[in-house]
């Protein structure tokens, strides 16, 4: 289970986010970095742990699915663009890798969007 998911403080909204922004942070890390499966470089390390903390901390965290659906953008703008990054990067990538956790991501990412969230960061 990825660090932090069983955090007792994390409501099943949160842990779910963190999981699949983990997926993804690993799916980035091995294609620009040459990680191995189960590590992260210092960089994306870093990355995975302010998500972590910013996720932890949300004060949004019953009324929005994820973080790009937030009418709050609490990520410094730095660390915005690196997340869009691995996003961008992974996401596509992650029906191959987890199509599990891709396709309920995308599941909740729609019902954000019926219920008039924005579903974009």
């Amino acid at each position: 289970m990825p660090e932090g998911a069983s955090d007792p403080g994390l409501t099943e909204k949160q842990r779910r986010e963190l999981e699949v922004v983990r997926c993804m942070i690993g799916i980035y890390c091995r294609g620009h970095h040459g990680s191995k499966r189960a590590e992260l470089c210092a960089e994306c390390r870093e990355l995975a742990d302010y998500v972590a903390q910013r996720v932890a901390r949300c004060p949004m965290a019953d009324s929005k699915t994820f973080c790009s659906s937030c009418p709050i953008h609490c990520y410094r703008p730095a660390m915005r663009e690196r997340i869009r990054a691995v996003m961008r990067y992974a996401g596509p990538r992650m029906l191959l890798v987890s199509p599990i956790k891709a396709l309920a991501h995308a599941v909740d990412t729609l019902r954000e969007r019926t219920r008039g969230g924005k579903g974009r960061a």
